[in-house]
C-alpha cells in the first residue's frame, strides 16, 4: 500500500474510533510500529491528529477531512452514485450543489450540458464548470473552508437565499433516520441548509460509509429529503428506517 493511501486510512480510522494506538495500526496495515509513528507525526503536522502516548486522537482543530484525503476514498461507488444522480435532473433548469467528492464526481458529468444554470457554494465545483460554455454558474462568496472548498458564513447564506432552485444535489457527512443529514462543520451545515430550503426537490448523495452515522450539525431532516442515492454496500436494515421517513432510497 502506498503511503498516501495508508495516511488516508489512518485518518479515517481516527475519525471513526476517536483514538488509535500504534501496535493495532501496525498490525492492521502490516508495517512496523516505527512507520506508524512517522505517519502519525506527519498527520499531526497537518493538524489532522494529535499524538498521544502510544497512539493518536482527533486534533482539537479538526472539523472535517481535507478534500485531498477524501477524493480517492470509495471512488468506484461515488462514480456509480453520480451516474444515478444524473437521472434525477428531471428537466431541471436551475440546480444547486454543495461541495464534496461525490458531488464533484456528479458535476463532472454535466460539463457538456447546455441547458443548466448551476448555483453553488463550492469553489471547486464552480471552477470545474467555468470552462463549459453552455452552462451558467453562480458561486457564493464568504469564508472558504479549506477542508471542503466551500464558502460559508452570512455572505454565502444570503447569496443562496436569493435563488429559486429546481433540484438541489447535497453532499453530507452522515445520514441517520433520527438525526437526519449532518455535517462536521456547523457553518457549512447552515449554508447547505439554506440551499436545501430553496430547492423544490432535494437529492442527497452519500456513499454507504455515511449511512447510520451522526456528525455535529444538522443540514436537514430525512423527511425533507426526496431521494437518497447511496451504493450497494448499504445494508437494508439501515435503509429501511430512512424509507419510513418518506425518502426514496436508490442503491447504485
Amino acid at each position: 500500500m502506498q503511503r498516501r493511501h495508508r495516511l488516508n486510512r489512518i485518518v479515517s480510522a481516527v475519525v471513526e474510533r476517536g483514538r488509535v494506538d500504534v501496535p493495532s495500526l501496525a498490525t492492521e496495515f502490516s508495517v512496523s510500529p516505527a512507520t506508524i509513528r512517522r505517519d502519525l507525526e506527519a498527520l499531526q503536522q497537518q493538524r489532522l491528529v494529535c499524538r498521544t502516548h502510544g497512539g493518536a486522537m482527533i486534533h482539537a482543530a479538526f472539523n472535517d477531512l481535507p478534500l485531498s484525503y477524501k477524493k480517492a476514498q470509495d471512488l468506484p461507488e461515488k462514480q456509480r452514485i453520480s451516474r444515478q444522480a444524473v437521472r434525477f435532473l428531471d428537466g431541471a433548469r436551475v440546480i444547486g450543489t454543495t461541495g464534496g467528492t461525490t458531488v464533484s464526481q456528479f458535476i463532472g458529468l454535466l460539463r457538456d450540458r447546455d441547458d443548466l444554470t448551476v448555483v453553488t457554494n463550492a469553489l471547486n465545483v464552480a471552477i470545474d464548470l467555468a470552462g463549459s460554455p453552455g452552462l451558467r454558474v453562480f458561486v457564493a462568496g464568504g469564508e472558504v473552508r479549506g477542508s471542503s472548498q466551500e464558502s460559508v458564513g452570512h455572505s454565502a447564506e444570503a447569496f443562496l437565499a436569493e435563488y429559486n432552485i429546481d433540484v438541489a444535489f447535497l453532499g453530507v457527512d452522515a445520514v441517520d433516520a433520527v438525526a437526519g443529514c449532518t455535517n462536521y462543520d456547523p457553518a457549512g451545515a447552515r449554508v447547505n441548509a439554506v440551499l436545501c430550503r430553496r430547492a423544490r426537490k432535494r437529492i442527497v448523495l452519500a456513499d454507504a460509509t455515511k449511512i447510520g452515522r451522526v456528525t455535529l450539525a444538522q443540514v436537514c431532516r430525512m423527511a425533507e429529503v426526496d431521494v437518497l442515492i447511496t451504493d450497494s454496500r448499504a445494508a437494508e436494515a439501515e435503509l429501511e428506517p430512512l424509507r419510513r421517513q418518506g425518502c426514496q432510497v436508490v442503491r447504485a
